[in-house]
């Protein structure tokens, strides 16, 4: 069964950039975040679904593999973001992606933080590490789509959540650590699924059930909308 099959009716919105790039914060760990003169493009995740998924998956499976360069998988994991943008780690991990309403963010188990709840602003710097302005004082009420300059970038932020508008900024940058790591667990997951059902010792077969069982990843949420007619909306978070 394909992708379309199951959601071939529904829409979401998502923002992507023309060029992204690996950069170096003062502690030296490394974040993926769109080029200064990246241009942004409002697309619709699952249009292009299952080419994402296969691309993820690719990433995946060569981090995963025999002696992995890590110059390249930071290369390929650029490329995605060309091609869909970041994951939106911000905005999927909380409880709600209206946590700058809020003095405290929620983070149910995850593998990228531990703790699980810290100030709504200290949490939302922590994607803005190049940014002092967004990085003094993330603010509900500021309008950060200005800063940008991009029309499409305020239509699409439009109705949405404060930290969703956040994600779209061409400042957004998401640790390189934590993308590794998605796109391992993803592959292992896969991985584990293909050789269960190949697998014919019980034992062995048992094993990567448990792998399997132990993907807790955030599963994306649906609401409905009246356009044209009613619509199924992914909320590609």
């Amino acid at each position: 069964m394909k992708f379309a099959d199951l959601f071939g009716r529904a829409t979401s919105r998502w923002i992507k950039y023309s060029d992204y790039e690996a950069k170096q914060d003062k502690n030296g760990d490394w974040y993926v975040m769109p080029t200064p003169d990246a241009t942004s493009a409002v697309y619709d995740p699952i249009e292009t679904a299952e080419e994402m998924v296969v691309d993820a998956l690719n990433i995946g499976l060569y981090c995963i593999g025999p002696n992995p360069d890590s110059n390249r998988a930071v290369a390929e994991i650029c490329e995605f973001a060309v091609k869909y943008g970041l994951l939106g780690f911000m905005t999927a991990l909380p409880t709600t992606p209206d946590f700058m309403e809020y003095q405290t963010v929620y983070l149910p188990k995850n593998r990228h933080i531990r703790t699980e709840s810290m100030s709504s602003k200290d949490y939302a710097k922590l994607f803005f590490p190049f940014d002092e302005k967004i990085n003094e004082n993330p603010n509900k009420f500021r309008h950060y789509t200005k800063g940008d300059g991009s029309i499409m970038v305020s239509l699409a932020a439009r109705n949405k959540p404060k930290a969703i508008e956040m994600c779209y900024q061409r400042s957004y940058a998401e640790s390189a650590d934590w993308l590794h790591t998605q796109f391992k667990d993803w592959a292992i997951v896969f991985y584990g699924a293909i050789a269960y059902w190949d697998e014919k010792d019980a034992e062995q077969a048992e094993f990567y059930r448990r792998v399997i069982a132990a993907y807790d990843g955030n599963v994306p949420s649906f609401h409905i909308e009246m356009f044209e007619k009613p619509t199924l909306v992914w909320d590609f978070l």
